[in-house]
């Protein structure tokens, strides 16, 4: 009897080694233990930047917003005439820093009335009546064609394309302004409120004044409670914890004895989304040195052209 058990016992043992790849022998078991430890040290937890577009509680906050501010919707009477609109209302906008402006045109075609939400310019008061369209005048309100503004005009709520009922200069403060035509009067050159210049068509529009609201930022914050209920308002973006003092799991610049990155925080354009954190496809770092004093180069207007070109005929 203990002969047999013994040999009951290697026969065993050798049929277990010799079972097949699916047969969860030993070896087998060894190997998956392995595999599974090298996944989870491969990943790591999604990151704020990856997570923030796919969840929802990072979106903006619109249920009491107003609603989208846009130019009116360009026809035959701005192309060829005007229109006259009634300011009615000068109300905020929760989240927007400058205050919008609530416009009332008559429908051209219908027996109606149809409501404008623009963002106000400095000097609109309720009961002013605005004009929009090519015979417009150059006042303060009124909406125009680039191509009908002389160079030099301020403007705000500048069409990038035409018809698109308004892009550029919207946030409180910001201004436009119209820097050249050319010599077809189918082009404006504009320089936007960052200092550079732009190239747009001359049928875009653009709302003549400078955007109410300036000087926001010049008032301190002062203490964490107004960023809390400035933030609430926009989207959840604030408070932001740095990444150096996070885990390496949860964050590319984590982890280390001391709060350190470790690394260049320059990141590459085509990076994963779990790694692309910090300066994404910088051309330079550090803080600019100089750059008050360098001087742009006024962009050539149409008065030039035409003096080249009467001095090259000559």
């Amino acid at each position: 009897a203990p002969a047999q058990s013994v040999s009951a016992r290697v026969a065993t043992r050798v049929a277990g080694t010799h079972r097949g790849p699916f047969g969860g022998s030993g070896a087998a078991a060894s190997g998956s233990e392995h595999l599974k430890d090298n996944s989870g040290a491969a990943m790591g937890r999604v990151i704020r930047g990856s997570r923030k577009g796919k969840s929802l509680i990072f979106s903006a906050k619109t249920r009491l917003r107003k609603g989208a501010v846009k130019l009116r919707a360009v026809d035959y009477a701005e192309r060829h005439g005007f229109m006259k609109g009634l300011v009615k209302n000068i109300i905020h906008d929760p989240g927007r820093g400058a205050p919008m402006a609530e416009v009332v045109f008559h429908d051209p075609y219908h027996y109606k009335l149809c409501k404008e939400r623009w963002v106000a310019v400095e000097g609109l008061h309720t009961g002013q009546f605005v004009y929009c369209g090519s015979k417009a005048q150059l006042s303060v309100g009124n909406v125009l064609p680039l191509g009908k503004m002389p160079e030099g005009t301020v403007i705000s709520m500048c069409e990038d394309k035409a018809a698109d009922r308004g892009r550029l200069a919207r946030a409180s403060g910001c201004s436009c302004m119209v820097v050249g035509h050319s010599d077809d009067g189918r082009k404006t050159r504009i320089r936007l409120p960052s200092g550079s210049r732009k190239t747009v068509p001359s049928t875009c529009r653009a709302v003549v004044g400078i955007v109410a609201g300036g000087g926001r930022m010049d008032k301190p914050m002062l203490k964490a409670g107004n960023m809390f209920h400035k933030y609430k308002v926009k989207r959840n973006s604030w408070p932001k914890v740095r990444g150096c003092c996070m885990n390496p799991v949860e964050h590319p610049h984590g982890g280390g004895n001391h709060q350190h990155v470790g690394h260049p925080t320059t990141i590459a354009r085509a990076a994963v989304p779990g790694q692309k954190v910090g300066l994404i496809a910088a051309r330079r770092t550090g803080i600019l040195r100089g750059g008050g004093k360098k001087k742009e180069r006024p962009a050539p207007d149409a008065h030039a052209h035409m003096h080249m070109r009467m001095h090259a005929a000559g």
